[in-house]
């Protein structure tokens, strides 16, 4: 049987010598299922109707270039004989870390520009990117990347996954630990956690942060049994640094907005300006008795 396993083809289809890979269907669908989610929201909370959109243009291609540049970075010693191999982004490499630098950059320079609130916005994003993320996940998963260590069919199979998934993670012999899945779920339950705290009018600034906390908890946890990983200093793994910077970051920029005024807004607090009534007042002349 295990001769037999061949991985899921990476590409979806192809046009003349152009190849559509997987990968890059998947990122694009989660991008967009999020600009959608993310869309109807700022619609709700006051924005104009093409602001995420024109955000979006300037945000997305910001992200996949942070997150490449991110990767090479890390991993350059794979790029250093054919430097040429940093625009083949088909191939997998994408950091999430270096995507969400790049994002947030463009995001805070839009929100300068424009005179909107750069907190209102990320607070109306945080669900979205989550969403975008586990959608993406599964593109890792058609490259047959973002795995853990060594286990057996048998393991995969109590936990009751279909043989699609089961198959894709019999890499190099052996099978694997599906972290990309694990990471999926966490996300998603991120997905439903953050639309719940909508609810609870959180202070502004704070379900983004919370975004950023609740993914990278979860991510520690899941690079711990990652087999392939970005290094720092050749020995720490780059996103369990870049993780616990994060959490402790986010919990201390929430106590110091709280403490400094910065956060006395909350999530669905209006800015926008009451619309002028369309009466006139009167000032015709009063007869004198």
């Amino acid at each position: 049987m295990i001769g037999t396993i061949e991985p899921l083809n990476p590409i979806a289809f192809e046009i003349g010598p152009i190849s559509v890979y997987w990968y890059g269907i998947l990122i694009g669908l989660g991008a967009f299922l999020g600009y959608l989610l993310a869309n109807h929201e700022a619609k709700k909370r006051g924005f104009p109707e093409d602001m995420l959109a024109d955000l979006l243009m300037f945000a997305l291609p910001a992200a996949i270039i942070g997150a490449r540049l991110y990767y090479v970075i890390f991993r350059w010693e794979d790029f250093a004989g054919d430097p040429s191999r940093i625009f083949a982004i088909w191939e997998g490499g994408l950091a999430i870390h270096g995507g969400l630098i790049g994002a947030v950059v463009t995001g805070l320079i839009f929100a300068k520009i424009k005179g909107f609130s750069f907190w209102k916005i990320a607070d109306v994003a945080a669900p979205s990117i989550l969403l975008g993320q586990a959608i993406g996940r599964w593109g890792n998963f058609m490259n047959q990347e973002v795995y853990g260590g060594e286990v057996s069919r048998s393991f995969l199979e109590n936990m009751m996954l279909p043989n699609f998934i089961i198959d894709q993670m019999y890499i190099n012999g052996a099978y694997h630990q599906p972290t990309f899945l694990y990471e999926s779920i966490w996300n998603l339950l991120g997905v439903a956690l953050l639309l719940y705290l909508r609810r609870v009018n959180l202070r502004r600034g704070e379900l983004f942060i919370t975004y950023a906390i609740w993914y990278s908890v979860g991510r520690f946890f899941i690079e711990g049994i990652r087999t392939d990983y970005l290094l720092i200093f050749g020995v720490l793994k780059t996103a369990q640094v870049v993780s616990i910077i994060t959490v402790i970051g986010g919990i201390i920029l929430i106590v110091y907005r709280r403490k400094k005024g910065l956060a006395n807004k909350r999530y669905l607090d209006d800015d926008t300006p009451p619309k002028k009534s369309g009466k006139k007042k009167s000032h015709g002349n009063k007869k004198k008795k």
